[in-house]
């Protein structure tokens, strides 16, 4: 196919708008044209570029691919906020590039997402997209290459800084919910995600036991897809008590733990709920805890001893938990 060089004079606010969308400008009004050209039956289908078809062909072929794409996600068993999000990611890339999955078009998109986003966005969406071609039989789709996530220095967490977001939500209208999840969080490592599916009937006040489950159908995950059990303490269990109280009793919250309002909350302190699960890890170590009931207490199982060799029960894990002597604001389990 020759190509030759056409100039042409549009609006400056037109262009500036298409760049900030991430549009190729070029490619985009070639497609037009020939759309054009193709309803108008000046051009036959034997003078079309070679691999050229018009946008409503290639828009059906892939929006079906797209369709069978995330159905086979969703069947993972990945959580609906994140469905969602891969699904708008996806959608928005497929419409800058006009549903053709072509290399020039797909590389200016993702070098846009680079100027545009963190370093982490960035990483997030462009896997989503290379697995998405991969999944269509992309050739060159291995030669795109995510950039490795920034190696960071972990935020050391410690009782005090708990305290303090525990002060900081003293008197507050929502204190024992607020309350509950600082030390529930501090208490067994849980990730953000595992707290705010947790449902009543998961907790086992008595014994000190979250039954953490991985259960798609009812809308619980965990990152490794399997289930497991936490222990927490006394400080836990008290403010567990007096949460489970008002929740049952008119306390008009719908879930446990909502994402969407207690993240709001914990801006307006210097921790977020991520880093209860880092008091955790660090104030474990700090009481000399053994490493790897740490790792089947939060949840990581990739070393051979844990996957075959290590075994414990919810009762020797609370044994264990309990010499460890794991406190936040000085209530000692024994």
């Amino acid at each position: 196919m020759v190509r030759r060089k056409l100039t042409l004079r549009v609006d400056a606010d037109v262009i500036k708008k298409a760049k900030n969308a991430g549009m190729n400008l070029s490619y985009f009004l070639e497609v037009k044209l020939v759309e054009y050209l193709t309803r108008k039956s000046v051009l036959d289908g034997s003078m079309l570029p070679s691999g050229f078809e018009p946008e409503s062909t290639a828009r059906e072929g892939a929006k079906k691919k797209l369709e069978i794409y995330l159905s086979i996600r969703e069947l993972e068993g990945i959580t609906t906020k994140w469905f969602k999000e891969l699904k708008k990611w996806l959608y928005a890339y497929l419409e800058v590039v006009n549903w053709r999955m072509e290399q020039k078009a797909t590389l200016e998109y993702l070098m846009t997402l680079k100027n545009k986003y963190s370093v982490e966005t960035y990483r997030k969406r462009t896997h989503q997209i290379k697995r998405f071609l991969r999944y269509c039989n992309v050739d060159w789709a291995d030669e795109i290459h995510v950039v490795k996530k920034p190696r960071r220095i972990p935020k050391r967490v410690t009782k005090d800084d708990l305290c303090q977001v525990l002060n900081k939500f003293k008197d507050h209208r929502l204190e024992k919910q607020l309350r509950a999840i600082v030390l529930l969080g501090a208490t067994t490592g849980m990730r953000p995600l595992e707290l705010y599916q947790l449902r009543p009937e998961d907790i086992d006040l008595e014994r000190r036991i979250v039954y953490v489950n991985h259960n798609p159908v009812i809308g619980q995950t965990t990152k490794t897809g399997k289930s497991r059990v936490a222990i927490f303490n006394d400080e836990a269990k008290d403010a567990l008590g007096e949460f489970l109280v008002y929740y049952n009793n008119g306390g008009n919250l719908k879930r446990l733990f909502c994402r969407t309002h207690l993240g709001k909350y914990f801006r307006q302190t210097p921790l977020r709920v991520k880093d209860l699960r880092k008091f955790f890890s660090q104030e474990w170590d700090r009481q000399g805890g053994p490493t790897s009931i740490k790792k089947l207490l939060m949840g990581h199982r990739k070393d051979v001893d844990l996957k075959h060799y290590n075994a414990q029960n919810e009762e020797d894990l609370r044994e264990i938990y309990d010499k460890v002597g794991l406190m936040v604001n000085g209530i000692l389990v024994r």
